[in-house]
């Protein structure tokens, strides 16, 4: 028997995978997180195999969960599902340590076979997602690049991002204007959007 844990932050969506993979006669939904932020803590409760996140949930994302997971829980294996199949997901969630990646439209029978796969040790990978991430290639931004573009969608002023990130306001403006140049944005929020698009973010 496969112990799976659900977390999605949508409860009709966690509920109806819930009820789909609950139905195969070899998976049982141990448990089911509504925040990011709740999975390590379930997991070690209720002992997973194998723990389906989505990405985008309040608390912490969905990718950080699946690090905090593998470096804690290693025996636990994750497989990301999402409504969104940016190909910058996928490279974060496999850098992550996920071994599979796939999109809420898959079929149910899909989705339970990718989960039976997953426990035991093997990648997948949605396919058209995966041709997606090979034509695309790699982000273009540095790591602080992608700080400074994700801490300025909230619309702060470049002295607020300078505080939140502990840096001074000229370091702020050469990182923005940096990654409005790598992403062709016309502005700050247009190089946001773009990168948030492609799962740079």
């Amino acid at each position: 028997m496969i112990r799976l844990l659900i977390a999605d932050d949508q409860a009709l969506v966690r509920g109806a995978l819930s009820a789909l993979l609950g139905l195969e006669p070899d998976i049982e939904v141990v448990a089911e997180a509504g925040r990011g932020d709740e999975v390590v803590e379930l997991a070690r409760e209720r002992r997973p195999d194998v723990a389906l996140l989505d990405i985008e949930m309040p608390g912490i994302d969905g990718i950080t969960a699946a690090a905090q997971l593998r470096a804690e829980l290693p025996d636990c294996h994750v497989l990301m599902v999402t409504t969104f199949g940016r190909p910058g997901y996928l490279k974060r969630a496999l850098q992550a340590g996920a071994s599979g990646f796939v999109v809420k439209d898959t079929p149910a029978p899909q989705l339970a076979d990718a989960v039976r796969r997953v426990a035991q040790g093997f990648r997948v990978v949605d396919p058209q997602l995966a041709a997606e991430s090979l034509t695309q290639g790699d982000s273009p931004l540095t790591e602080r690049e992608s700080d400074v573009l994700s801490a300025a969608r909230t619309g702060g002023s470049v002295a607020d991002i300078a505080r939140i990130l502990h840096l001074s306001e000229g370091t702020v403006r050469n990182h923005l204007s940096a990654a409005i140049g790598k992403t062709g944005g016309r502005n700050r929020a247009d190089a946001a959007r773009i990168a948030e698009q492609n799962g740079w973010l």
